[in-house]
């Protein structure tokens, strides 16, 4: 399970210098619009601590972290839902992501242009983009609609009838200007909009770019503290990040890299930053799997059983579940073997009702061999 997530901003704010930093990337960076034009795409591994701790217990032949997949799209405009700009071909892009990132500018540069003539306003920045998703989105919902609802009047068909109410209530929240995840709608209804695929339904990420005066201090940043105010009040996560920092950081050694972290006041990079808030904005964690052979870790959605996370690693695996053994990487610290581990009663073994949790170290037994 590979989280995906679309970085997406009006021009010129730093999206595609972010991504070049956090990904390595040789995206296109230039101060005028559209200088992404197709999507650049990078996967990265999660830097998680717990893994190198497990490598020197186990001293694999392979170590396998968890990715991230970025895509930087292009800059996004004023009418992009009508075409404009780069518009339909940005929102078809954005469609296939689990997570926006939405990199906001909260800097002041008179070298750097602003596509749209006006001073620093992030608030302004992210509802004329949020606009724009909320129109394409309704778009999307009223061209289903005229499909369904006669069919749905005439068979009474009650799943048909179930989607047309989410779409109904949806389109209404729409056109009032609200995201389609604060619209409310019943259990059936939630299930049925997972099919829509609707842009506004996917968690957000606002990422200010600050300059290196205010990285250690941000919410002294007026710009910033206005676009995490709004984060807030619509209960998305709000981190700040130095676009050009994470550039300089991506050409260091590690051990310079840490240096210049720490004199920041700082041990996280802005891509673990963005990580961490995206795993928790999606509900993911991580479980792992030890032994000579390899370490891995491996993503899941919290509240997954057993037999799902086993599903995570192989899909027979899942099928043809027996029964795991788990123990946590906490009381592997702890005791400092598997063996220890079990000598100290704090291996399970358990069946297809065990709930993974974050940390979890399984051996999963199956019936079936991986192919």
């Amino acid at each position: 399970m590979s989280l995906t997530t679309g970085i997406v901003g009006l021009p010129n704010v730093g999206k595609s210098t972010l991504f070049n930093a956090i990904t390595n990337g040789d995206a296109l960076a230039q101060n005028y619009p559209f200088a992404t034009i197709d999507p650049n795409t990078g996967v990265v591994e999660v830097n998680d601590p717990r893994v190198d701790k497990l490598v020197e217990i186990f001293h694999p032949k392979k170590t396998v972290r968890a990715t991230f997949e970025f895509t930087d799209i292009a800059g996004l405009v004023k009418g992009a839902s009508r075409g404009e700009g780069l518009g339909n071909q940005f929102l078809g892009n954005i469609r296939n992501t689990d997570a926006i990132i939405h990199v906001v500018r909260c800097f002041e540069n008179s070298d750097i242009i602003s596509y749209n003539g006006r001073p620093v306003d992030p608030v302004s920045d992210v509802t004329e983009i949020n606009l724009e998703l909320i129109l394409s989105d309704l778009d999307v919902l009223q061209k289903r609609l005229e499909k369904v609802e006669r069919k749905a009047l005439t068979t009474k068909d009650k799943q048909s009838l179930i989607e047309v109410s989410a779409l109904k209530k949806l389109i209404a929240g729409l056109q009032d200007e609200k995201m389609a995840k604060t619209v409310e709608l019943s259990y059936d209804e939630k299930n049925a909009a997972r099919d829509f695929n609707l842009i506004t339904m996917k968690p957000i990420i606002y990422v200010g770019n600050v300059d290196e005066e205010s990285y250690a201090d941000p919410y002294a940043n007026p710009h910033f503290k206005a676009l995490a105010d709004f984060a807030k009040e619509n209960n998305s996560e709000c981190i700040p990040i130095s676009a050009l920092i994470e550039e300089e950081l991506s050409r260091v050694t590690p051990e310079e890299r840490r240096e210049y972290l720490e004199a920041l006041g700082t041990t996280q990079t802005g891509l673990d930053k963005i990580t961490f808030a995206a795993y928790h904005i999606l509900g993911l964690r991580t479980f792992f799997t030890g032994g000579e052979d390899e370490v891995r870790a491996w993503t899941f959605h919290d509240g997954m059983s057993a037999p799902e996370c086993a599903g995570v690693i192989h899909s027979d695996f899942q099928t043809y579940f027996l029964k795991a053994e788990v123990y946590s990487y906490d009381d592997l610290m702890t005791y400092g073997s598997e063996l220890a581990v079990k000598e100290n009663g704090k291996m399970m073994t358990v069946g297809k009702d065990y709930l993974v949790k974050d940390g979890d170290i399984l051996y999963i037994r199956s019936a079936a061999k991986k192919k």
